[in-house]
């Protein structure tokens, strides 16, 4: 087995993939350029450096592959083959990735500036979201449902038909797996939109889904901007359904667009504001700040489900803010192609200047700031884990979903004032609860407005378990055989017995 890449290794392999980066889009399984000839720069926020210039899809590209995708889907080679044969092939993708692993991790790295070794672990997790998907194909049944002998009803599961994938930027490849291996699984054509911020893996992806044997047609990637093809794919009368994770301000309109179409079905994993409970009886309050630092500033706080709504018990509040502080201290951000930072580059400068402006209003709005709150200088897009304490419901830092390292710290004095706080939000994705107390992990827990609750860690869970919110955070649910499920059309078949 060869040795770990240290940061030498990495920025050595750095500089040989940026020198053959693919750009262009996926259609019908052909590299080309997009039909208007449009490109976008994609560009490395931890250098402030050009990586390349794209191709910008428009409605002529999302045209072209949808009509492709029909055509893969209607002719059979893929929807119609046996189950066991579509896993042959995602298995091999399976392989293969695990094969360019450290290239692909690298891509996202240097596209939207998470740190190497946690572009890793999301492809440990997008390898084990193929492996699992592909496994579960044979093993989702249909029904016999209960008839008198006069007849035989079946219940049967078919593929959609064309799906199109729109992921973000903040988990590149790990969202793209979670999302295009159910759907391909299930037998469907797949049309992946890559975030404008983060292309360039989803297009390596790309060959290496042909180099195991998709059919034709079959995967189809798209680059370009959520208002022109991503739009275009929505408003499309033959795509069959729409599966998204991102904004919830985005989720809705694309709610609208496939009411404006065709009724396609939605799949949404949007916004969210997450509480993270802690309670006085909780075991070690040490340990536990630093897990509820490493909640809000992996991955920069660019995370759907950041804790970055920490309730702490009042009698121990103060306590435990010290032992947070110390925490968030040793997670400064550093160079993303050292394998030691914990936190990287902020995406853009964009959203760079989004969270600088939610750090001012936090302090103007009365928060009081206990760490961080500045910009690295340099060319890179650094921002400080930030801690806010005192925070109020009526704050805005309190609030609104951030999508940086910003933690807002509340108070609370009883159980039913905690879970009062944590449910005061239109999201619900996820939520925390720290207690040593069964009953009261149990009553809190059954409680809480969330898709998914942890006890005693934060992001824990594996593929045999669904991801997915409430309330504004969304619907459907990735990961597990139900998002398999999902992907599938339930068909009844009455036939009279003579």
């Amino acid at each position: 087995m060869s040795r770990p890449l240290d940061k030498a290794g990495w920025k050595a392999l750095a500089d040989t993939l940026t020198a053959r980066l693919e750009t262009r889009a996926y259609i019908d399984d052909r590299f080309v350029d997009a039909a208007g000839g449009e490109t976008f720069e994609t560009i490395n926020p931890a250098t402030g450096e050009v990586l390349a210039r794209v191709a910008s899809c428009d409605q002529a590209d999302a045209e072209l592959a949808v009509a492709h995708a029909r055509r893969a889907f209607d002719g059979g080679e893929w929807s119609r083959l046996a189950p066991t044969r579509r896993k042959r092939v995602l298995l091999r993708l399976a392989e293969l990735m695990e094969a360019h692993r450290d290239e692909l991790a690298l891509l996202d790295t240097l596209d939207m500036g998470k740190p190497i070794s946690s572009a890793l672990g999301d492809m440990a997790g997008a390898i084990g979201a193929m492996r699992h998907q592909a496994e579960s194909i044979d093993k989702l049944y249909g029904e016999v449902a209960p008839t008198g002998e006069e007849a035989l009803a079946l219940v049967l599961r078919e593929p959609i038909g064309v799906v199109a994938s729109i992921v973000p930027w903040n988990f590149p490849m790990m969202m793209t797996a979670w999302k295009i291996a159910p759907a391909l699984a299930a037998g469907n054509s797949v049309i992946l939109k890559p975030s404008e911020k983060s292309p360039l893996s989803a297009l390596r992806l790309a060959a290496l889904a042909q180099e195991a044997g998709l059919p034709r047609g079959v995967l189809q990637v798209l680059p370009g901007y959520g208002h022109t093809v991503g739009k275009a794919l929505a408003l499309s009368m033959d795509v069959d359904c729409l599966a998204f994770t991102g904004s919830t301000a985005v989720g809705k309109q694309l709610m609208q667009y496939a009411g404006q179409s065709n009724l396609k079905r939605v799949y949404l994993e949007c916004g969210g504001k997450s509480p993270n409970l802690v309670f006085a009886d909780c075991k070690n309050l040490a340990q536990v700040a630093h897990h509820a630092a490493e909640a809000i500033f992996h991955n920069q706080g660019e995370v759907c489900i950041a804790g970055s709504r920490l309730l702490v018990e009042n009698s121990v509040r103060e306590a435990f803010i010290e032992h947070l502080l110390a925490a968030a201290e040793s997670m400064q951000p550093g160079d993303p192609l050292d394998p030691s930072s914990f936190m990287g580059a902020i995406v853009d400068a964009t959203q760079h200047r989004r969270i600088l402006d939610f750090i001012r209003q936090g302090q103007e709005e009365g928060g009081r700031l206990r760490a961080g709150g500045e910009a690295f200088d340099g060319p890179g897009l650094f921002i400080q884990p930030t801690v806010f304490d005192g925070v109020t419901e009526d704050m805005t830092i309190g609030r609104e979903e951030i999508f940086g390292p910003v933690l807002s710290v509340f108070g609370f004095d009883s159980e039913e004032q905690a879970i009062a706080l944590a449910n005061d939000s239109v999201y619900g994705l996820a939520a925390g609860v720290w207690s040593q107390d069964v009953d009261r992990i149990m009553r809190v827990s059954r409680r809480l407005q969330s898709g998914q609750v942890f006890v005693n860690n934060w992001a824990g869970g594996d593929q045999s378990v669904p991801f997915g919110g409430v309330k504004q955070s969304g619907n459907g649910r990735d990961k597990s055989h139900h998002s398999l499920a999902e992907y599938t059309e339930l068909k009844s078949v009455w036939i009279a017995l003579s």
